[in-house]
């Protein structure tokens, strides 16, 4: 193997390695986080942050979510993690909105 090819190699290890580093410094909640749109559309994030207010990605909220995560979450129907009508959710459960409550329009994780 030539010089050359070698620290192409040595490079692009270093590199990669600073990447994977640089994307994981963040606490994560590990796992998986879905959740279900009115119109029946399921959409599943994968190790968000633990960090701050989470929107739902549903304009009009989310009426099901299955958290799969290894941390308990709050759910909230307004799109900025406030009001009183909010729910806990633990890890490894799922909730689904009653008939005639507000959807879900937020997160954020319990520490």
């Amino acid at each position: 193997m030539s010089v050359r090819r070698r620290l192409t190699t040595v490079t692009g290890a270093v590199l990669l390695t600073s990447a994977v580093v640089g994307c994981s410094s963040g606490r994560t909640m590990v796992g998986t986080l879905s959740y279900e749109t009115e119109r029946e559309v399921v959409v599943t994030v994968t190790s968000p942050s633990v960090n701050g207010c989470h929107r739902l990605l549903a304009p009009r909220g989310v009426t099901r979510v299955e958290n799969n995560t290894l941390v308990d979450i709050r759910l909230f129907p307004t799109p900025n993690c406030t009001g009183q009508h909010n729910i806990y959710l633990a890890t490894n459960t799922s909730n689904q909105v009653a008939p005639g409550a507000l959807p879900w329009r937020s997160y954020s994780v319990i520490h």
